[in-house]
């Protein structure tokens, strides 16, 4: 099934998203990581829109969304927050599934604590999270600032597949196909005519004005609904005894988390393959059910 693209404007921002299984009721909301696009989530979405509507937007400052004029405050979770509170009302979203990579399983988990937006309180059904935590590694957090904060360019589309490849090795598998999409859904060109990642290098402001930005236990402990954790066994950013903390606390104290180990993957677990595509379904499913019941 195949996509359609849309704009909206929250926040007095213009925000990109693909939406696949419009005819569908039931909504999916599928948020990309720090340096990705919405285009990131189209395996996922094509696996789940013959039963929900899937909408993958592109964060502000990434892919197709408007950059902000206003890096310090824009740059930040809580803005994040409103942009999606914005977004479900746009489109008419009382309640929704939401699977979030990285950055935007700390989005979803801001969202759906309804302490920076409350107007988001019990519209998020269950949550995913695709190697994401509410506390991060401070070495791999250094690692991003650093390759995130000064895009590389190149000469060439093949100059900078090579590049993806390199960085998002931790992705795991993906076919020729699927790296040479990501690249080419990855890449603007600057104006000697070079191509650069698709997104605002001033994004990574949200780590040096915001340090403590993804420090979110206040919001993961308050969580009532169901928390399934993906975690890359290879993952430098999602640590082993941060997951353990997870299952103490909040939702996981309440027996409603779960963490699964995902093989053949750092940081983070690219969702092309039917192991982890199936996870995910198998989840949203359990609870669709659980709410249906």
């Amino acid at each position: 099934m195949s996509s359609n693209s849309h704009y909206a404007t929250c926040a007095g921002r213009e925000i990109h998203f693909t939406e696949w299984g419009a005819q569908n009721a039931r909504t999916i909301i599928a948020w990309h990581g720090l340096a990705r696009t919405g285009r990131d989530m189209d395996e996922l979405a094509a696996h789940l829109s013959a039963r929900y509507r899937v909408i993958c937007p592109d964060t502000l400052g990434r892919g197709f969304s408007q950059w902000s004029p206003d890096p310090h405050n824009e740059y930040t979770l809580r803005f994040y927050a409103k942009l999606a509170a914005e977004l479900f009302d746009r489109l008419g979203i009382a309640r929704a599934h939401w699977v979030g990579t990285s950055m935007g399983g700390a989005i979803g988990t801001v969202c759906a604590s309804g302490l920076f937006e409350p107007r988001l309180a019990g519209r998020i059904a269950s949550l995913v999270l695709n190697d994401n935590a509410p506390q991060l590694a401070e070495p791999a957090l250094a690692r991003i600032r650093a390759y995130a904060g000064n895009p590389p360019a190149f000469a060439t589309m093949a100059e900078l597949e090579a590049f993806f490849r390199q960085v998002y090795k931790p992705f795991g598998w993906l076919s020729d196909a699927q790296w040479r999409r990501l690249a080419e859904t990855s890449a603007r060109r600057l104006p000697d005519g070079r191509l650069t990642p698709h997104y605002d290098p001033a994004m990574v402001r949200q780590f040096t004005d915001h340090p403590n930005d993804y420090e979110i236990w206040a919001h993961y402990d308050v969580l009532k609904i169901p928390v399934l954790c993906l975690r890359g066994v290879e993952s430098d950013l999602v640590l082993p005894e941060t997951t353990a903390e997870m299952m103490r606390r909040g939702p996981g104290a309440r027996g409603q988390a779960r963490i699964v180990e995902v093989p053949g993957c750092g940081h983070a677990p690219a969702l092309n393959v039917p192991e982890q595509l199936d996870l995910v379904t198998a989840f949203i499913e359990q609870n669709e059910a659980a709410l249906a019941a």
